[in-house]
């Protein structure tokens, strides 16, 4: 606060004094001007011009003062705020005057008598500024009104009862350090309940309680600045400053309030990086791979945020050694990293010095007056010595020798020297898991490569080995290299057709036509490149029928010699051509030519010749060689088919003849004449066998007699066709021969047969295995037995396998094949009514080979 001299004190405080005593005096002396009035005033702002009443009455009117009332009144007895009064009152007391409205008969009352009005209750104008209220004046006899109610305003008076409030904080402003004198910082403003219409109650002016001497505050403004221009961050980075406001425009007597304001000082980059030394030292073994991390060092930065930001820059002194460093800048530390950037050598230098510089990133202009932004410190790397393996020192890693060298022939040489001090002595091997043909060898003390195998370059143009270089008290330190070696060409192999190259021309080829293009391949690759030269073989210079013209590269063509050819005396023309390559030395080989004389049609188009089935079978569909490959799949199978049916065969003739070995017994229910009687019973059915007849199940066999009970399935125990002898009378196999008398003096009888089993007596299948039972014309019962060579075919019929495909039905049983094809075409839903055809097995064969030779025609028809 500025300073004030006393007599300006004094002399407000005496001012204050008498405002406040006429503020007081105010409403008495309106109170006595009204009283003094003899009648109403039409000008007065309190005076209301009312109507006439009644009858014979004059205008009346109301008078009173606008009324004003102190707030804050601390006094004991009521505030006198005013009176009402109407000039038809005679003080007489007939008038009775009454108010209401806000505050009446609370904060308001009215003597009815005078019209004076008094304030019961300390008002407040920062609560409330004015009370509206109406007045009344009435007759106290009758209680008419005796003029119109009228409206009046009490306005409550102000007095500086409210100081000033800071309403918006907290206060936090910053400005940035270094900032000239009176650069603005923020901005408070503080606020009066006061009426700032009435007198200087509500008046404020700002001032600096604590601070003052950093920043200012505009005293009507309150904007605050600063009052120096070397205000620094790293030396205070935070000021507390007390504002204060005070109403009655600063004057005595008036009310204040204050609030901190927080100012922050912001950084600006003002201080370069400073290393904390100026020199470093540190340690690393020479074997320490690329990479590694020496050490770290921090330049130190008084500012903060992005101004403490810095790069470095790393440089060797001159004479020591190169960059073998490098350095990078941790990001979230701000560190020097310093790094090893090549392969140290103890023995070559043991000590590196080297010059760190760090900087800012981001450097203020305006600060440069300030000097540079940028330190320097010096950094001593010592390389410690460490046994290490031996080096290898040149040849290259190429070495090349010839495909012909002999083995033992000398390759390169390499060599390998151990770097430290003691130098000792270095053995050298190859790693075989890189040759493990072990091609090649070298000296374990001279490292000397030859050769342990022959080579060929055409095998393996190029090898990759690797050497080992060890010390050779110590294993462990171990060095490798790897060398490629070359194997040089030798012109070792001939030239050779790049094809069998077949040919075709037509018969009636012009004289000098193009036949065929010849090329030829040589796996040898001189330095020079490939030259060929062709001819036709000596034996054969002067061909009739075709030339041969070399090209000059490294191609020949063969063309006609004369009008046309025969196919029919020849079709086929083999051209023995001679090619030799350019060496050294020389190589030649002879290949062969094939031409084929074909058919031609107008436009030369090749129409037949003796290529034809290659030509086709190279352009058969997918689904034509489908159905080759299942035709052939049949013929196999069919083959051992047949096979195996031989075989079986032949075991069976080899067997035991003395096999007890019965026959099947038929069994008639019809009555015979005897064995003289052909016409007994039908053979048409057996006879149907050998006529491949449809065999109905359970038909009759085209006579009146029954057929024999046997024949009604071809799965059952029927007689072989081995066993049947054809009948006199042509209609039938005949039963075979037969004796008259049982068989050792004994006789058969109806109910069984000796020396057999009885399965089955009346009906059915017949089921007896043994002498044949049979009766005659008389009714006598016959006994019969097959001799011993009619047994035998029975067997083998009876012994052959059943062959598995769906047209043979067990037929291996009993010699005889049955194949079932359906009766009628089969239609949609419906089954395959079958018939039965039997087939004997010794024509099973010739069956199998018809079906083999059907099924090669089908194919042909599809290949065509």
């Amino acid at each position: 606060m500025r300073p004030r001299p006393d007599g300006a004190l004094r002399a407000g405080a005496a001012l204050s004094s008498v405002l406040l005593l006429l503020l007081l005096l105010l409403p008495l002396l309106g109170h006595l001007r009204a009283a003094s009035t003899p009648g109403p005033s039409s000008s007065s702002p309190g005076t209301q011009q009312d109507n006439q009443l009644g009858a014979g009455r004059v205008k009346r009117g109301w008078v009173w003062n606008q009324f004003f009332v102190v707030e804050e009144y601390t006094g004991t007895e009521p505030l006198y705020v005013g009176k009402i009064h109407s000039d038809s009152d005679e003080g007489d007391g007939t008038i009775k005057y009454t108010i209401s409205g806000e505050g009446a008969g609370t904060i308001f009352l009215i003597d009815e008598l005078t019209g004076d009005i008094h304030a019961t209750e300390r008002l407040d104008r920062e609560q409330k500024t004015f009370y509206t209220l109406r007045a009344q004046a009435r007759d106290r006899a009758t209680n008419r009104l005796l003029e119109p109610e009228s409206e009046f305003i009490i306005k409550v008076q102000d007095i500086n009862d409210s100081e000033p409030r800071f309403l918006h904080g907290p206060y936090i402003g910053s400005v940035a350090e270094l900032s000239p004198t009176g650069t603005s910082v923020m901005q408070v403003m503080a606020s009066d309940a006061d009426d700032p219409t009435y007198g200087s109650s509500a008046r404020l002016v700002y001032s600096v309680l604590d601070g003052e001497h950093h920043f200012t505050v505009d005293p009507k403004t309150g904007v605050i600045r600063t009052a120096v221009p070397d205000l620094d961050r790293e030396s205070q980075e935070r000021y507390e400053v007390v504002i204060q406001a005070t109403d009655m425009a600063g004057q005595l007597g008036g009310l204040s309030g204050s609030t901190t304001v927080t100012i922050v000082v912001t950084d600006v980059n003002d201080n370069p990086p400073r290393f904390p030394q100026k020199m470093y030292q540190f340690s690393i073994q020479e074997s320490a791979p690329i990479g590694t991390a020496v050490g770290r060092v921090k330049a130190e930065d008084s500012d903060v945020g992005e101004n403490t930001d810095m790069t470095y820059h790393l440089r060797e002194e001159s004479g020591s050694g190169g960059d073998a460093f490098k350095v990078t800048t941790d990001s979230d530390t701000q560190e020097a990293i310093i790094v090893v950037q090549k392969h140290l050598d103890f023995e070559s230098q043991q000590v590196h010095t080297v010059v760190l510089e760090a900087l800012n990133k981001f450097v203020d202009p305006r600060f440069a007056d300030l000097g540079t932004f940028r330190d320097q410190a010096i950094v001593r790397v010592a390389v410690t010595d460490v046994d290490e393996p031996p080096e290898f020192r040149p040849p290259s890693g190429l070495l090349e020798v010839q495909e012909d060298a002999q083995v033992g022939s000398l390759v390169g040489v390499v060599t390998a020297r151990d770097p430290d001090a003691a130098n000792r002595p270095v053995r050298y091997a190859i790693d075989r898991d890189s040759d493990l043909e072990q091609i090649f060898d070298i000296d374990a003390d001279t490292g000397a490569i030859v050769t342990g195998k022959g080579l060929d370059r055409e095998t393996a143009g190029w090898h990759n080995i690797t050497v080992l270089a060890m010390e050779a008290d110590n294993h462990a330190q171990l060095s490798r290299a790897s060398l490629r070696i070359r194997i040089l060409d030798v012109n070792d192999n001939p030239p050779e057709l790049a094809t069998p190259y077949e040919a075709a021309v037509c018969e009636d080829a012009k004289p000098g036509q193009l036949i065929q293009t010849i090329s030829v391949v040589d796996r040898d690759e001189p330095q020079s490149g490939h030259r060929f030269y062709f001819r036709l073989v000596p034996e054969a210079p002067s061909n009739p029928h075709f030339s041969l013209l070399d090209i000059q590269d490294n191609t020949a063509a063969v063309h006609t010699q004369h009008v046309g050819f025969n196919r029919q005396e020849q079709d086929v023309f083999l051209l023995p051509i001679l090619v030799v390559d350019s060496g050294p030395p020389t190589l030649s080989s002879t290949g062969t030519l094939t031409i084929r004389i074909c058919g031609c049609d107008s436009s030369g188009t090749i129409q037949s010749c003796n290529t034809t089935a290659f030509v086709m079978a190279a352009s058969l569909s997918p689904g034509a060689l489908i159905a080759l490959l299942v035709c052939v799949l049949i013929l196999v199978v069919l083959a051992l088919l047949i096979l195996t049916l031989r075989r079986h065969h032949k075991s069976h003739l080899s067997s035991d003849v003395d096999e007890d070995m019965r026959d099947n017994v038929i069994k008639y229910n019809d009555e015979g004449g005897g064995e003289q009687d052909t016409e007994a019973y039908d053979m048409s059915a057996l006879r149907s066998l050998y006529d491949f007849g449809e065999l109905k199940g359970g038909d009759a066999g085209g006579g009146a007699a029954s057929p024999p009970q046997a024949a009604s399935s071809s799965e059952r125990h029927s007689p072989g066709p081995a066993s049947l002898a054809a009948r006199p009378d042509g209609r039938g196999p005949a039963w075979p021969p037969r004796r008259d008398t049982p068989p050792r003096g004994e006789a058969c009888e109806d109910s069984g047969v000796r020396g057999g089993d009885r399965r089955q007596e009346k009906g059915g299948e017949p089921g007896l295995r043994g002498p044949g039972v049979g009766r005659d014309r008389g009714g006598a019962t016959r006994c019969w037995e097959r001799t011993r060579e009619e047994e035998k075919a029975e067997e083998d019929s009876a012994a052959m396998p059943a062959p598995g495909l769906s047209g043979v039905q067990g037929a291996a049983r009993h010699g005889i094949a049955s194949v079932s094809q359906p009766s009628s075409p089969p239609t949609p839903g419906s089954r395959f009514s079958s018939s039965t055809y039997l087939l004997p097995a010794s024509m099973l064969q010739p069956a199998l080979s018809l079906a083999a030779e059907h099924f090669a025609n089908v194919a042909l028809s599809a290949l065509g």
